[in-house]
């Protein structure tokens, strides 16, 4: 393995830039608190997971190599953003002062769909495989096995990807009582609904690599 620092460093810079991930972090972070926050970056660190074992056993790359599994992916995981933004803003619209025990539950309920939401977007998002499938082998010395500096590689971005949510989390809880406010939640609500929407399209019309 070559360079890890300057791989850490430029995993640092590409996590820290908003993306779908982050988008349903604060999504559920604003709507269902902490523990809502948490769940979701769980379900993401167990996605990044697969792809790490998918890049080190080959399968990312069949997937970049492959137009119609691309497109599978890219289409699937675009409709379900696209689906998570409609959902959001559809929430805006039907939403209305509940009591205290219905909201109770209500928090319940959205804590359970919560590792659902971040495990899917991050795992249906086939950026995801080729980052690792592009990005990583560059902090590779050619010519060598790769299985085991892959696994290194992919279990580090999965770490530092777990530290900046922690961070960011807890950065948003403390401003929860900004946050928390109806018309603060309808805003962040209906960027983030609007966003993910942007995500899949975006997703959606990008060409697969061949």
């Amino acid at each position: 393995m070559e360079n890890f620092y300057w791989f850490i460093v430029m995993c640092i810079l590409l996590i820290i830039l908003p993306g779908p991930d982050t988008a349903i972090t604060t999504r559920n972070t604003v709507t269902a608190g902490t523990a809502g926050g948490f769940k979701t970056m769980f379900g993401t660190c167990c996605a990044l997971f697969i792809h790490t074992s998918a890049a080190v056993f080959g399968l990312s790359a069949i997937i970049v190599k492959s137009a119609l599994l691309f497109s599978i992916f890219k289409y699937v995981g675009a409709v379900y953003l696209v689906y998570l933004g409609f959902k959001t803003l559809w929430g805006l619209r039907n939403k209305q002062v509940a009591a205290a025990a219905e909201t109770s539950v209500k928090g319940k309920y959205e804590n359970q769909s919560c590792f659902k939401q971040g495990f899917l977007t991050n795992l249906l998002n086939p950026k995801v495989a080729v980052f690792f499938l592009t990005f990583l082998p560059q902090f590779v010395n050619p010519g060598k096995d790769s299985f085991l500096p892959f696994l290194i590689m992919g279990i580090t971005y999965t770490v530092l990807t777990a530290m900046w949510f922690v961070f960011y989390i807890y950065l948003l809880n403390q401003i929860s009582a900004f946050m928390k406010k109806p018309r603060t939640q309808a805003i962040f609500e209906g960027i983030t609904g609007t966003v993910l929407i942007g995500f899949g399209i975006k997703l959606a019309l990008e060409k697969a690599h061949n």
